[in-house]
């Protein structure tokens, strides 16, 4: 059964990877991935947050304290909780790829054109196999149109495919008024992977304590069929790889994706769930799919539901709108 699959440019032995998590951080997890046949490993983001605010601290010590005391350490404030500094990423990167053999792909997180953007080429001079860029913006002021935010995407996705070789995927959101439309931008703009969907963590409000809070939630196979919808809307309507992320847990999730259109699979929540291991449960449960319904290859079930081959287009619709809410049965 022929399980091989071409992602980003990439050739990957089957579309089961790792998305954007911790376990990167730890080179033993990391291992116990790949030993349990992970495709190809995405690390973490490296934020322009991270970027920014360190070259800001360095400036402080550096220039605006010069002639201080050298007893004098409260100039700099504490550093923000992230596990990986822009140095350490960069260091941890290359020590992944010394240690796995599958395809290592790094990610950088910003909104905004800047300095921070020269990181894409660090990561690749670091050996990153691909970059998947993931450039959300939170637009919170009235006064921001959505074609101001998509164009702000836009720019930046052009400046980093300047600055590196490497093949480039845009993790996306669903939360753009036009989001076919977009895709097309981005394929116009040379991106080589689109990945369905950034998961955001909403923030809870402590109605005692009057506090803001974050939970962390993992996800779910209900949060899956967003995702199908817009992998079948846009295979064989862009040229990019298409990835999904979100939602996977079950064998019959992979197969569904698939269907849709998928090239890759992310998965995280399962992963952490369930252990590496459950990597290799749902690539046996795929290969046994593929031979009990006779297909010969992951090639010829992939996009044989999306809205150009499926019997019921209408159903990836706003038809499918009307017809669910008059579904209920009193």
């Amino acid at each position: 059964m022929e399980l091989s699959v071409k992602y980003l440019g990439l050739t990957l032995a089957h579309p089961l990877m790792t998305g954007a998590s911790p376990f990167v951080d730890d080179l033993a997890r990391v291992k116990r991935l790949e030993d349990a046949g992970a495709s190809a490993i995405t690390m973490h983001s490296l934020f322009e947050e991270q970027i920014s605010g360190e070259e800001v601290a360095t400036v402080r010590a550096t220039e605006t304290h010069a002639n201080s005391s050298g007893e004098a350490s409260s100039y700099l404030p504490d550093p923000p909780d992230f596990h990986l500094g822009p140095d350490e990423y960069l260091e941890q990167l290359r020590k992944l790829k010394k240690a796995v053999r599958v395809p290592v792909i790094a990610s950088l997180n910003g909104t905004t054109r800047g300095g921070w953007l020269r990181y894409a080429k660090l990561m690749q001079e670091a050996g990153a196999d691909a970059l998947e860029l993931n450039v959300y913006d939170l637009a919170t002021d009235v006064e921001t149109r959505g074609d101001a935010v998509e164009e702000r995407m836009i720019s930046v996705v052009k400046a980093v495919k300047k600055e590196v070789s490497i093949p480039v995927a845009v993790k996306l959101s669903p939360f753009y008024s036009s989001l076919a439309n977009l895709a097309g931008q981005l394929d116009q703009a040379g991106v080589d992977g689109l990945v369905l969907f950034n998961r955001f963590y909403q923030p809870d409000i402590n109605v005692e304590e009057l506090e803001v809070e974050r939970s962390l939630q993992l996800s779910t196979s209900f949060e899956l069929p967003l995702r199908l919808r817009w992998l079948a809307i846009l295979s064989g309507r862009v040229r990019p790889s298409l990835a999904v992320t979100g939602g996977v847990h079950t064998p019959a999730d992979v197969i569904k994706a698939i269907m849709a259109g998928a090239h890759a699979v992310q998965l995280v929540s399962a992963l952490l769930q369930r252990g590496p291991e459950y990597l290799r449960v749902l690539r046996g449960e795929m290969a046994r799919f593929l031979e009990e319904h006779d297909y010969e290859s992951l090639d010829q079930m992939r996009g044989s539901m999306d809205l150009l081959a499926c019997p019921d287009p209408k159903a990836y619709e706003r038809a499918n709108y009307m017809h669910i809410l008059q579904s209920w049965k009193f």
